[in-house]
């Protein structure tokens, strides 16, 4: 169990060092846009539902949790700020804390536009290497996980859970790994499972950590982001294709198919080899990311009938809030249906990849048994 603790972590550090790659190239902005001082102006702007609902949902330079009006009329926001990494070839490194652009003032030369930080003058090249709280946020899930599993590790060696029964949180995840090893590994690997057990339970943690993470207010939806799945599925891609065997290449080379079928089935089985990593990183990131807009979705009516009549406003919020809070609940169980169906899908697609050859192709071939071609 230890080994394959220490396995799993290491394999964490691999994906989270390729997802601060990844998301160091431009980064989004959570923030709201400031309330008018005016009466007349906010009637003229009313409530804007997409900036609120994609605000929520992109990557920001800090956790923003609400905006509220100051006795003097200014408008203050409750919001941790992260630091700001900027580098330029012109002007070096730039460190300073996200908060400094609050009232749209420039530092050092960049200023904040929709939420990406851009430099004054446009000759100068800027490279954003800043902790958003995408970045911040898996850290944080980084570092539960690896305190959570060396924390187990610990009690198995003083005995808790091979010579007594396994209590509290150890219990769950005991649980939790029995259920990827007997009903995610074993089917899809087979007597190979433990090869591949440790990068399974890994991605099911991590990703089920950061779902959870995502459902607490003010957090990021790290699984929403596009660039977080897809780092994770190319990961995936790259075990898929460095374990495929001779038979998976031949099958698709060489598909055990009438002549006249085999120049359409090759271009088939090509696309196949891209569709699998494509379907892991869209199915995670759109089904992560829908909860979060439609709960966002169902708050924001609350506000959209309000900025017509109050009254109304007022009547829907027991609808709009009850509804909001079922989703809540379907998003809970969400988070572990989403990490056990990505850490699922791996499985399957490896388990074809390695998957021994028939005892008699040739014969089965001349008897007219031939595979079926299924796209994934």
């Amino acid at each position: 169990m230890t080994l394959n603790s220490v396995k799993s972590i290491l394999v964490a550090v691999l994906s989270l060092s390729m997802l601060f790659g990844f998301n160091a190239s431009a980064q989004e902005n959570e923030g709201h846009s400031a309330q008018a001082n005016s009466e007349d102006h906010e009637k003229k702007k009313g409530f804007d539902a997409n900036e609120v609902i994609f605000g929520h949902v992109k990557d920001a330079h800090a956790f923003h949790f609400l905006s509220y009006e100051g006795s003097d009329g200014t408008e203050h926001e409750l919001a941790i700020p992260l630091p700001v990494i900027l580098y330029s070839p012109q002007n070096g490194f730039s460190t300073f804390i996200s908060s400094a652009f609050h009232h749209g003032e420039v530092v050092d030369g960049y200023k904040l536009v929709d939420g990406k930080v851009v430099p004054v003058d446009p000759s100068v090249k800027v490279y954003d290497v800043s902790l958003t709280r995408n970045v911040v946020q898996m850290l944080l899930a980084l570092a539960l996980f690896v305190w959570l599993m060396l924390n187990i590790a610990a009690k198995y060696k003083k005995g808790i859970g091979t010579n007594r029964a396994t209590t509290g949180v150890q219990t769950a995840i005991e649980l939790m790994v029995e259920f990827v090893v007997n009903e995610v590994a074993k089917p899809n690997l087979g007597p190979k499972y433990q090869r591949y057990l440790p990068y399974l339970l890994t991605v099911f943690f991590f990703i089920l950590i950061n779902n959870i993470f995502g459902l607490i207010p003010g957090s990021a939806n790290v699984t929403g982001n596009i660039a977080f799945t897809l780092v994770l599925s190319m990961i995936s891609f790259l075990i898929i294709i460095f374990s495929a065997n001779k038979h998976y290449w031949s099958h698709i080379i060489n598909p055990p198919v009438p002549t006249g079928v085999k120049p359409i089935l090759v271009l088939v089985e090509v696309l196949s080899i891209f569709t699998k990593p494509f379907a892991l990183m869209i199915r995670l990131f759109a089904n992560m990311l829908a909860g979060h807009i439609i709960i966002i979705c169902l708050v924001s009516l609350i506000f959209i009938f309000g900025s017509l009549n109050k009254g109304v406003g007022w009547a829907f919020s027991p609808i709009s809030v009850g509804f909001s809070v079922f989703i809540y609940f379907i998003e809970i169980l969400v988070a572990f249906i989403q990490a056990f169906i990505f850490a699922n899908l791996s499985a399957v697609f490896i388990g074809q990849a390695i998957e021994d050859t028939h005892a008699h192709p040739a014969e089965d071939h001349q008897a007219g048994k031939y595979d079926d071609a299924v796209i994934v």
